[in-house]
């Protein structure tokens, strides 16, 4: 018996919405909020921004931001025929592409984490797809060993060429998916689109993920909620507040998308070196850096090492991490030293 479980979002992470209570005198100093919303890249963004009210009044952002992200999406998205991803998928061996400065800023940061990771892994996607985690995709029975060995000597970044001259692939059907990295350069970009126009205090959010810059009125910091990973289903809870800085944040974890086959579970964050969805302790990953794009990859990657490694990990390069684990007595937590500032 298989049972499947598909919940709305892939969303590790969930911010908390304040309402602002702006006091009535109404003086043309004090900061208002800017609220806007919409849809780009199969889920939703939602940005605010504060600044004084002329300010605002000399901008027409939505159109601006709507145009950006629908250029990322025709670039990135697999689900548009002929979006420059699907372009290179296509592609045959040792045939050179010449590629947009937004493909070449995603795949090159996603060639840098999955060398130094191990575990993130862009190419991986018809992996993903032999395990029923793919679009349209429903499992039917376990991957064979030999499926799965013959699948791993297909996939990895080692088998990417970046040049001057644009991107190859040095075997036949190799293919690219930026589900761990589009989002989060979607938001480092419509960040760098609100710093060009002087606007210092925001945040931004694409399906989860974060990038956040400024204050709040009257000098308050933005406050971010990491959510419980053990809740009950169908319902979440605030583990923790913390306070993110200037900072890009992600969280990734294997609490929300996942199958039971024949009494065992599944998660749909699998690791590339071995072929099988991770099945570690490691249930919540929560990443600081100033690109969100980057803290999207790495909470990613650092999900599938695993507590020990993830700590290692985040350690040795001086990352903001912070970690939960189940154990037999419940959860246990790990923050980095470069995290606990933000606490």
């Amino acid at each position: 018996m298989i049972r499947v479980f598909h919940p709305q979002a892939l969303i590790a992470l969930f911010f908390l919405t304040f309402t602002l209570l702006i006091s009535g005198c109404g003086q043309s100093d004090e900061p208002k909020e800017l609220y806007l919303e919409g849809k780009t890249m199969g889920t939703t963004y939602h940005i605010k921004v504060f600044a004084k009210q002329e300010k605002l009044d000399t901008l027409n952002l939505l159109p601006e931001i709507t145009e950006l992200l629908k250029d990322i999406n025709l670039s990135m998205s697999t689900y548009i025929k002929e979006s420059e991803i699907n372009q290179f998928n296509r592609l045959a061996a040792g045939e050179v592409m010449p590629i947009s400065s937004d493909f070449r800023a995603v795949v090159s940061e996603s060639i840098r984490l999955g060398e130094s990771t191990k575990t993130l892994d862009v190419t991986m996607g018809p992996l993903i797809d032999l395990w029923g985690f793919g679009p349209d995709k429903k499992p039917t029975k376990r991957p064979t060993d030999e499926a799965l060995a013959s699948m791993i000597a297909k996939i990895g970044v080692d088998k990417l060429k970046l040049t001057e001259q644009g991107l190859a692939k040095t075997i036949d059907g190799l293919e690219l998916s930026f589900s761990s990295t589009a989002k989060g350069y979607g938001i480092d970009k419509v960040a760098e689109l609100l710093e060009s126009h002087g606007l210092t205090n925001y945040m931004v959010e694409i399906g989860g993920e974060l990038r956040i810059a400024g204050k709040k009125p009257n000098e308050q910091d933005w406050r971010i909620a990491i959510e419980q990973p053990d809740a009950e289903p169908g319902t979440r809870k605030v583990h923790h507040i913390l306070a993110p800085g200037n900072n890009g944040m992600a969280t990734s974890g294997d609490y929300r998308i996942f199958y039971e086959m024949d009494g065992v579970t599944y998660s749909h964050l699998i690791d590339p070196v071995t072929g099988m969805p991770s099945r570690h302790d490691l249930v919540s990953v929560t990443v600081l850096h100033p690109s969100a794009m980057t803290a999207d990859g790495l909470a990613t990657a650092l999900t599938i090492m695993g507590m020990d490694k993830a700590q290692a990990y985040a350690e040795k390069n001086d990352l903001a991490v912070y970690l939960i684990a189940k154990s037999k007595d419940g959860l246990v937590t790990y923050s980095s030293p470069a995290f606990k500032p933000y606490l």
